[in-house]
This record gives structure tokens, C-alpha cells and sequence, in this order.
């Protein structure tokens, strides 16, 4: 029989906090870190959705004027210390390694983000189990749902911001909708919650799912392959916006979301998201192209005298057709795009 060493034993004794949010999430974050003491018992990450040109170092300014946990960047290879906040990165998304020690990776990007919420839910979920309290707060669309989920289905705790007090009410929301939420509450109400959750006695582990953990070393790895993603659903007739490839249903529940055999991964809201942008990007290019022939056509037609003059002239007016049915189009879709558009 294997013995025990002493890292087996914190890990499966442990607890974490993990945080996910978007746009209205600094505000958010603020009114929960001040509620925490700094001699907190857990070490908290949080992933917030960054552009990748970001330091988030305001975040962490922000949250350091609290004067409640040590709020550090995260750095790949280091442990988990209580008591202290680790921030994702920007372009990076953040895991929960082996031994208690943080993974910062280059993996492909989910739900259009990196960082995204759901590979730290999912990582926390495999690496901690039933110690994990996951708490989603304001934010466009849904990613955190499906890692949601993962913390739900290893037996973990799950929080949801109150969706009506939400400055963005969709993440909260949509967990709501599709996980079974332990706790559903204003944000003013988390701190005392914590206090009562954390000092619990862990109960028993569960088996992780085998769908969680494969999914979980696909990002840890930053690589996948087809075997692996063939077991995860059924090749489905989309293409990965990511890089072009074939996609795969994730799972046989309503909660649709796909992958990639490279790593891209998308719930249908992210997906249609990144579709309307493509397809409006596609749509700009081609105004663009019919306005340079409409503009050609009109330099040939005015160069030119009799038959040729006359053909130009026609072809320059069949354009300006195009270009005026183009831009009914993007009008007409300008509205209907915004709800797709995540931050």
C-alpha cells in the first residue's frame, strides 16, 4: 500500500477560493476582498477578463489599498500560501497544478478569453475537490458556467453573485440556470458566508469525472489531441474560429459547448459571438472591395469614350447596388450584435 507523504495530505485537506468575473468585476471584487481578514485560512485566486494588452496591476493597486489579503500576479511554479489573493495574468490563463502549485500557461483561449473562468474552475475542481468554494460574480455571457459545474460535480461549493444586483448580470445568471448554486446572494453578504463555510470539515472526496479530466489536462498540457477530444462528444458540422479546425460537442446536456482538437473551446453564446464578429469583419472587407471596383469602374468609364464608357458606367452602377445592399446589412445587424459581443 502506498504511504501517504505530507503534500498528499495537505492537498486532500486543503481548501481554495476561486473567483471569476468580467466586465463590472473590479468594483465587485473590492466589496468582496474587504470583507475577507488577513489571516484568511484559504489562498484565493481570481481571474477577471483582461484585454491582453493589460498588466492589471490597477486591479491589484485597487485591491492592496484594502489592506486585507496580500494580493500578488500569479507566477507559474509557485505554491498556494494562505491568506494571500494570486491575480491571473493577462494572456495567460491560470491553473491549479499538482501539489498545490500554480500553473500560468499559454493555452488556447476559451469562451473567446485568456484568462478564462472555466480552466481555473475546472483545474481547482480536479486538484482540490470537495475543498473548492467557487464564486462567480458580474459578467457578460457565461463562461464559468461549465467550471461551475465541474466544482458542483467534484463536490464543491458553489456561489453565485445575486443576479439582480449585478452591475453585468449574465455569468451569475446563466450559472443559475444551469448548475445547481449552493448560494445565491448579494455580494455585501459573501464575507459572512465564507466565515461560516471555511472552517467546515471537509467531507469525503469524489471521483472526478472523466470528461472533467480530460479537460482539465488539456489546458494544463496547452495541447490536445483527436483520441482525447473524441471521447468528450461528436464532431459537429462548425468550424473552430480559433484556427479553422473541426469542432466537437462537449457532453449531451442543453448547456451546449464545443472544442477544438487544438484547445479552443466555446459555449454556443461565445461561439455565435465569435461568428457575428467574423462575419461582420467579412462584411466590412467586402464594402471595402466593391467600393475600390465601383471606383475603378467610375476611373474606366470616364476614360473611355462610345461602347466600353457605357459598359463601365453599368458595371459601376451594379456596385453601388452591392455597397448599398452591404450597408442596409451592417445597419441591420449593428443592434443585433451588441447582445452577442462579450467584454
Amino acid at each position: 500500500m502506498k504511504k501517504e507523504n505530507k503534500t498528499d495530505k495537505q492537498v486532500k485537506n486543503s481548501k481554495v477560493i476561486v473567483i471569476g468575473t468580467s466586465a463590472g468585476g473590479l468594483s465587485a471584487l473590492k466589496k468582496l476582498i474587504s470583507q475577507l481578514p488577513k489571516n484568511l485560512q484559504v489562498p484565493v485566486l481570481v481571474v477577471r477578463h483582461v484585454s491582453p494588452d493589460a498588466t492589471g496591476n490597477v486591479i491589484l493597486d485597487e485591491l492592496n489599498k484594502l489592506d486585507t489579503l496580500k494580493c500578488l500576479h500569479a507566477k507559474h511554479g509557485e505554491r498556494l500560501n494562505p491568506g494571500n489573493l494570486y491575480l491571473a495574468l493577462s494572456d495567460h490563463h491560470l491553473l491549479i497544478g499538482e501539489n498545490l502549485k500554480m500553473r500560468v500557461t499559454k493555452g488556447a483561449h476559451e469562451n473567446r478569453s485568456r484568462p478564462a473562468i472555466d480552466p481555473l474552475f475546472r483545474s481547482a475542481a480536479v486538484a482540490f475537490g470537495t475543498g473548492v468554494i467557487g464564486i462567480l460574480l458580474t459578467g457578460y455571457l457565461d463562461d464559468g458556467t461549465s467550471g461551475m459545474k465541474a466544482i458542483k460535480k467534484c463536490g464543491g461549493t458553489c456561489i453565485v453573485q445575486d443576479p439582480d444586483e449585478a452591475e453585468y448580470p449574465d455569468m451569475p445568471r446563466n450559472a443559475l440556470n444551469n448548475v445547481k448554486i449552493d448560494h445565491c446572494l448579494p455580494i455585501a453578504d459573501m464575507g459572512a458566508l465564507l466565515d461560516k463555510i471555511i472552517p467546515q470539515k471537509l467531507v469525503k472526496r469524489k471521483k472526478v469525472p472523466d470528461d472533467i479530466l480530460i479537460e482539465a489536462e488539456i489546458a494544463e498540457r496547452v495541447l490536445s489531441d483527436l483520441s482525447s477530444v473524441n471521447k468528450l462528444g461528436d464532431q459537429v458540422p462548425f468550424n473552430c474560429p480559433g484556427c479553422g479546425g473541426v469542432l466537437w460537442k462537449v457532453g449531451k446536456d442543453s448547456n451546449l459547448r464545443f472544442r477544438c482538437h487544438t484547445g479552443h473551446a466555446y459555449t454556443a453564446a461565445y461561439l455565435l459571438a465569435e461568428q457575428s464578429s467574423q462575419i461582420e469583419e467579412t462584411m466590412w472587407i467586402a464594402l471595402r472591395m466593391f467600393e475600390e471596383r465601383k471606383n475603378l469602374l467610375t476611373e474606366m468609364a470616364n476614360g473611355k469614350k462610345g461602347v466600353g464608357s457605357k459598359s463601365a458606367h453599368e458595371r459601376a452602377e451594379k456596385s453601388q447596388t452591392h455597397i448599398d445592399r452591404i450597408r442596409a446589412i451592417l445597419k441591420t445587424d449593428e443592434n443585433e450584435n451588441e447582445d452577442d459581443m462579450p467584454t
